[in-house]
């Protein structure tokens, strides 16, 4: 949602996730794109939950500080932090991102700061979870399929036919879902992190 008054956003964020506080299950962490009001709006619903930054949001925002003949460098060495293979070596790949960068880049390197350690969250979750967790990508395609539906109908009478709607682009396939990586361990890996988050 584009809203130009975050502190509207993140009290309409907070309001609408408030009957997840009743949930029997804590948020483990969110996956956010780094919207300020967003990002308010989870610490006051689910102050534990850890906030994972979107690792494409971040990278379109370094390639839009990045000079042309350099986009390419800083893409692979931005992939080597998130695409490692564990949390002290995407923590050694940041440190040597910073270094090459520093001088050349210092824009693309104060972007890659700005993200910091939320860039770097999906580590401390199972390796199945990581895919999943460093980027709103899965979510982001099913919000603009139903959101280009639901703009030929002007708006939706009410939050059930929201659902009906969403059950039978799902049931028709005209969106499709992919299974999450390691879905069977979910509930094990939920009742872990909100063990810690709590």
């Amino acid at each position: 949602m584009m809203c130009s008054r975050p502190r509207r956003h993140q009290a309409s964020v907070a309001e609408a996730a408030r009957p997840a506080r009743r949930w029997p299950v804590r948020a483990a962490g969110t996956v956010s794109d780094g919207n300020a009001g967003l990002r308010r709006a989870v610490e006051r619903v689910w102050p534990h939950a850890a906030v994972q930054r979107c690792c494409v949001h971040k990278l379109r925002n370094l390639e839009r500080k990045a000079p042309k003949h350099a986009l390419a460098e800083i893409r692979d060495d931005f992939h080597r932090i998130v695409y490692a293979a564990s949390a002290d070596a995407a923590r050694a790949a940041y440190a040597a991102f910073e270094r090459t960068w520093a001088k050349r880049c210092p824009g693309v390197v104060r972007s890659l700061a700005e993200g910091g350690d939320e860039l770097l969250i999906f580590f401390t979750f199972p390796k199945a979870r990581w895919k999943t967790l460093r980027t709103t990508n899965t979510i982001e395609r099913l919000h603009e399929e139903f959101r280009r539906r639901v703009k030929t109908q002007g708006s939706l009478p009410s939050e059930d036919a929201a659902v009906v709607l969403l059950f039978s682009l799902v049931a028709t396939e005209q969106i499709k879902l992919r299974r999450i990586d390691g879905w069977r361990k979910i509930a094990a890996m939920l009742s872990q992190h909100t063990a810690v988050a709590a």
